[in-house]
């Protein structure tokens, strides 16, 4: 479930990267920084599975890391409404 989220946000922001531009610079990064670690955290997680890379699967299974996708996908939904783009 999670993959298929963060792959349907990676489109999402690759077809709409104009949804960042209402936000002021000095938030632009934060979200950029939680975006990069969700859904980096979700990609890599089967291949961590797969791999049987048990360090990083630790690092990536904290509930800390789902709620930043979910909390990533809501910011997104979010700024969509926001714009009128969704």
């Amino acid at each position: 479930m999670s993959l298929l989220s963060a792959a349907l946000l990676a489109v999402w922001w690759l077809w709409r990267p104009e949804l960042m531009l209402v936000l002021p610079f000095s938030l632009r990064l934060p979200i950029v920084a939680l975006g990069v670690w969700a859904l980096g955290a979700a990609f890599i997680r089967p291949v961590a599975q797969d791999m049987e890379l048990y360090r990083l699967l630790v690092l990536i299974n904290t509930p800390w890391t789902h709620a930043a996708l979910w909390g990533f996908a809501i910011v997104t939904l979010g700024l969509a409404v926001y714009r009128g783009l969704g």
